[in-house]
This record gives structure tokens, C-alpha cells and sequence, in this order.
């Protein structure tokens, strides 16, 4: 049986790979209820909405949101592709998510083990627990790709 985090992860990477066929750098995220029910999805397209803010994670958060008709979403779980950056942990704070699971560390934008370490910090008054590492080759792998065909 899989695990629960392989299981969403392996939807995030299906959005990854969406997003990367439309152009966009390719990361998915997904949010998840408490009791397992997908709340809301989303892939990166800035370009394509002419966003700077339309990243995974936002758009999956506003997703979950509207569907709940709730802009908190305490005891949901966000899954990514990809370390988040300070926007998207920002914006998790704010919708008061829970638990954030992500693949591959981002090494350049990353805001929770690669560069800031914002979850790790005290000041705020909402705690997110969080785990790296999950299906994070495959992660890896799409990026590199990705990148690869761009250079």
C-alpha cells in the first residue's frame, strides 16, 4: 500500500508535468483535508496568468479556500513538489495550514531548509510542521529536465 504523502505526491508531480507542458516551471502543489479529501490543486503559471503570485502552493491554497468559502484552512496539509519560497510560506501562514510536505529542496528560493528558514522561526504565531524529502528525485528530476530543455 502507499504511504498517504506518496500518494498526494505523486498528484503533485502529475501537476508538474502540466505545468512544465504549458511552459511554466514545473511544481504542483495540492492541499488536503484532515480527513484525506482533496481541497484544492494548483500548478505554477505566472506566465500564463500574468501572475508574479499564481506559484503552486497559491493557487492550491485558493482553491481550497473557495471551496470551503474559508480563507483558513487549520488541519489541512499542503503538498508541493518543491521547497516553497517566502511568498508561498507567507501564504500558508496566513490560510493557517498545518503540516507542509514537499519533494526537492530549492536551493535558491527555498524558505524552509535551503535559504530563510521561516517555519523555524519564532515570531510567528502560527506553527506549520513540515517534512522534505518525499518522492524528491522525481521532484529533482522534472526541474533538471525542464531546465535543460530551456538552456
Amino acid at each position: 500500500m502507499t504511504h498517504p504523502h506518496e500518494y498526494w505526491m505523486q498528484h503533485t508531480l502529475d501537476l508538474a508535468a502540466h505545468a512544465a507542458a504549458e511552459g511554466e516551471v514545473p511544481v504542483g502543489a495540492v492541499v488536503v483535508s484532515s480527513e484525506g479529501e482533496l481541497l484544492g490543486s494548483g500548478f505554477n503559471q505566472p506566465i500564463l496568468s500574468h501572475d508574479p503570485t499564481a506559484h503552486a502552493e497559491v493557487m492550491a491554497l485558493r482553491a481550497a479556500a473557495s471551496k470551503l468559502g474559508n480563507y483558513r484552512l487549520p488541519g489541512c496539509t499542503l503538498y508541493v513538489t518543491i521547497e516553497p519560497c517566502t511568498m508561498c510560506v507567507g501564504a500558508m501562514m496566513h490560510a493557517r495550514i498545518s503540516h507542509l510536505v514537499f519533494g526537492a529542496p530549492e536551493p535558491r528560493f527555498g524558505a524552509v531548509i535551503s535559504g530563510l528558514r521561516l517555519l523555524d522561526e519564532g515570531e510567528f504565531n502560527h506553527r506549520i510542521t513540515w517534512e522534505g524529502g518525499v518522492l524528491a528525485e522525481r521532484s529533482s528530476e522534472l526541474m533538471k529536465i525542464f531546465f535543460r530543455q530551456r538552456r
